[in-house]
């Protein structure tokens, strides 16, 4: 609903009558995420919190009892859709048995998990997981099941982590990124003169630590923009990065959404824009045809084109991260090589597009959902057999 642009008013006061009546926790999960669609996350993180009280351990599709299914324990830290892999949308139409435990820095995971084959760790690299992801890097090889994507691992995809990974990589080009305090910035914004920011050369992109979907991200050309910059925002730390102009000889930018599963590429939605932040989907896909006709063509040739022109680079970042499922935001420069404008754990795709504007865009994701279904599959047959990798 909230993808298509209905009003979800009236699902979510049926979920509060409900939950008035039975006080269920699973119903004030639900009602958690449809406030956070409407934009009222406090609200939303503080409803959640309070199933987590109530209940830890929930079970997806809890009317499906067939017999034999591959059992995924996905482990996931209290927060909006932005502090967890958004593993719903892969694992909407598999065979799996899923259950989903809330967890944090203080339980103690021994003796308190549900029979399972595979662990999927959702918590990615925000500061507020950081906790999190130490107690369970600490816990898990305890533990004798297979694990997606070990919690060591996954704070490599930070902004400032991956730029130190990734720099020195040939084929592959990450701008320079630098975590930056408000007493820092301010006093850079304070010299008119200066032509660098925390050692970064104007133009630069500046965002808040923690922010994503293109909230609070702009580029500053000088000083005066990065003091305008600091005037309307409340936060204290920041991401400065250098630009990096991708244009392609078209004038238009193009942007990729590629995952690795698996070690192996993937594609979810290519954007093309005449706007160096690109966000999909947006105004302009829907208004210009060429453009989905563009994407539908790349998507379909992307192994045999996109992935192959940069298998290289795309197995350098499976290598170096060592996650077994990692998105990346990227795209190609001028000069032929892999743009990597960010790695994350928790990048959100989904098969929600319109059918009849993107009608290209279902079998694809099927493809990478599929491939995610059959990685869970394969680290659960390896885990039965003994060949679990530490």
């Amino acid at each position: 609903m909230a993808t298509n642009g209905s009003d979800m008013s009236g699902l979510g006061e049926r979920l509060l009558d409900y939950v008035r009546k039975h006080y269920a926790p699973e119903a004030l999960l639900d009602l958690s995420l449809v406030l956070e669609l409407k934009f009222e996350r406090a609200s939303a993180l503080a409803v959640q919190q309070l199933a987590i009280e109530t209940k830890r351990l929930y079970r997806l599709d809890a009317e499906n009892t067939t017999p034999g299914r591959v059992k995924l324990l996905v482990l996931k830290a209290h927060g909006d859709l932005m502090t967890n892999t958004p593993f719903e949308c892969l694992v909407e139409h598999s065979e799996l048995e899923i259950d989903v435990l809330y967890v944090d820095a203080t339980l103690d995971l021994n003796g308190r998990l549900p029979p399972h084959d595979v662990l999927l760790v959702a918590p990615c690299a925000l500061d507020q997981n950081r906790a999190v992801l130490a107690s369970l890097a600490a816990q898990l090889p305890q533990l004798s099941a297979a694990v997606i994507n070990r919690p060591e691992r996954i704070p490599y995809t930070s902004r400032e982590a991956a730029w130190s990974l990734l720099r020195e990589e040939a084929g592959i080009c990450v701008a320079h990124t630098q975590r930056v305090g408000r007493a820092e910035l301010a006093a850079h914004a304070s010299v008119s003169s200066t032509d660098c920011v925390a050692g970064i050369a104007f133009p630069a992109i500046i965002r808040p630590v923690g922010s994503h979907a293109g909230r609070e991200l702009e580029r500053i050309a000088d000083s005066g923009e990065l003091r305008a910059y600091l005037n309307k925002s409340a936060s204290d730390a920041f991401y400065v990065a250098s630009f990096i102009d991708y244009r392609s000889r078209d004038g238009l930018y193009r942007k990729y959404r590629v995952a690795l599963i698996d070690g192996q590429a993937h594609i979810s939605h290519m954007g093309i824009s005449q706007h160096w932040m690109v966000h999909y989907p947006y105004e302009e896909m829907i208004s210009h045809p060429e453009r989905r006709s563009e994407e539908a063509a790349f998507m379909a040739a992307f192994q045999q084109d996109f992935a192959r022109r940069h298998s290289n680079a795309l197995a350098r970042v499976a290598e170096l991260t060592g996650l077994d499922y990692v998105g990346l935001d990227c795209a190609e420069s001028p000069d032929g090589r892999l743009v990597i404008f960010e790695l994350a754990t928790a990048m959100v795709v989904h098969d929600m597009d319109d059918p009849e504007m993107f009608p290209y865009k279902s079998p694809q994701m099927r493809k990478y959902f599929d491939a995610f279904c059959a990685m869970v599959t394969r680290k659960a047959r390896e885990g039965r057999e003994g060949r679990v990798e530490p």
